[in-house]
């Protein structure tokens, strides 16, 4: 099944897990096999720290203006190219600051470089679980001024089962005096009181978020109080949240009629695009396409955008969609 030009949303995407390789090869003069070993994940991979250290070259390069400017151009282009219309694209300015660049510049190089491209990408800025509350509230400082700048809201990631989520409480209350959205990486790598914390922080949207299925109570609090699931099913399998692809919750969390959406997390790290996600979901678990407009419905209304936007963004994705339904888009080679 060909959905190359099926109409995609994508809300959980990581600048520095989606870098193409052939630019760290070019960058840094080295063997591309040798940098695809070191970037892309393998069966081999233990759990989501493993997964994390597969950050390590792409963070080397992405320490000047230059090669920020020029991933943020190319990611843009790939997306387009992967039918995504949308995307808000997240990263942690703190993580490019080793050589000398200040969080504004980093975030400035990231708005420049996608602003080359003709496709709709807002940023979210992300703050780690790792690193100190002096430098998190930094993050929090320069994002705020990018605002309707193409920052649209705020993100915490990092290694979820070792810095709990609960510890972060006071960053998201000062962040919650702007009336600034954010999601959070909950219910990942840890498990239902992650999420839990999360939601008592005030976000709406949590970042993977599968494990809600271990408890009933909460499945029907994310459904009554409209929390939407950032799922990344080939990232989850990655990081051996699950075995196998067809053991992943996220067939349980639709039929649950939980708000979910689909994303890549990190196109490279994880190779995969939103193309071939989607005919995983459908070859694995029998989605139609109405499922997948369904879930990219989901996506828009939890985009954060405002109201007229997302009305927008929704008359857009309708358009698309029927056209590729009305050209057969989806006979063909997949």
């Amino acid at each position: 099944m060909n959905l190359l030009n099926f109409p995609k949303i994508e809300l959980h995407l990581h600048l520095d897990g989606s870098v193409r390789p052939s630019t760290v090869s070019d960058i840094l003069n080295l063997n591309k096999k040798e940098v695809e070993k070191n970037m892309l994940v393998d069966i081999s991979c233990k759990d989501l720290n493993e997964y994390l250290t597969k950050f390590d070259l792409p963070l080397k390069i992405l320490q000047t203006k230059e090669n920020l400017i020029r991933v943020s151009e190319e990611l843009a282009i790939d997306l387009k190219k992967d039918g995504v219309i949308y995307a808000e694209l997240r990263f942690a300015p703190i993580l490019h600051t080793r050589e000398g660049l200040t969080c504004e510049e980093v975030i400035e190089a990231v708005i420049e470089g996608i602003s080359k491209v003709n496709v709709k990408i807002n940023l979210i800025i992300c703050l780690m679980r790792n690193v100190s509350d002096n430098d998190n509230y930094k993050v929090i400082e320069a994002g705020l001024k990018y605002i309707n700048n193409r920052v649209v809201g705020f993100d915490l990631a990092g290694a979820e089962a070792i810095y709990k989520t609960s510890n972060f409480k006071e960053l998201f209350k000062y962040i919650s005096k702007y009336d600034v959205p954010f999601t959070i990486h909950a219910g990942e790598a840890d498990g239902i009181n992650s999420i839990k914390s999360a939601i008592e922080f005030g976000t709406k949207r949590i970042g993977h978020g599968v494990r809600i299925m271990e408890d009933n109570s909460m499945i029907q609090y994310a459904k009554d109080n409209n929390i939407t699931f950032e799922v990344c099913p080939t990232s989850n399998i990655d990081t051996k949240i699950y075995k196998e692809y067809r053991e992943h919750a996220i067939k349980k969390m639709y039929d649950n009629k939980l708000n979910i959406t689909i994303n890549t997390d990190n196109r490279t790290v994880s190779n995969i695009t939103l193309t071939e996600e989607y005919n995983k979901l459908i070859n694995t678990f029998k989605f139609s396409l109405e499922d997948l407009k369904v879930m990219n419905i989901n996506a828009i209304n939890a985009a954060f955008i405002s109201n007229n936007k997302k009305e927008s963004l929704k008359q857009e994705y309708y358009l698309k969609y029927k056209e590729f339904i009305n050209n057969g888009g989806y006979n063909g080679q997949g």
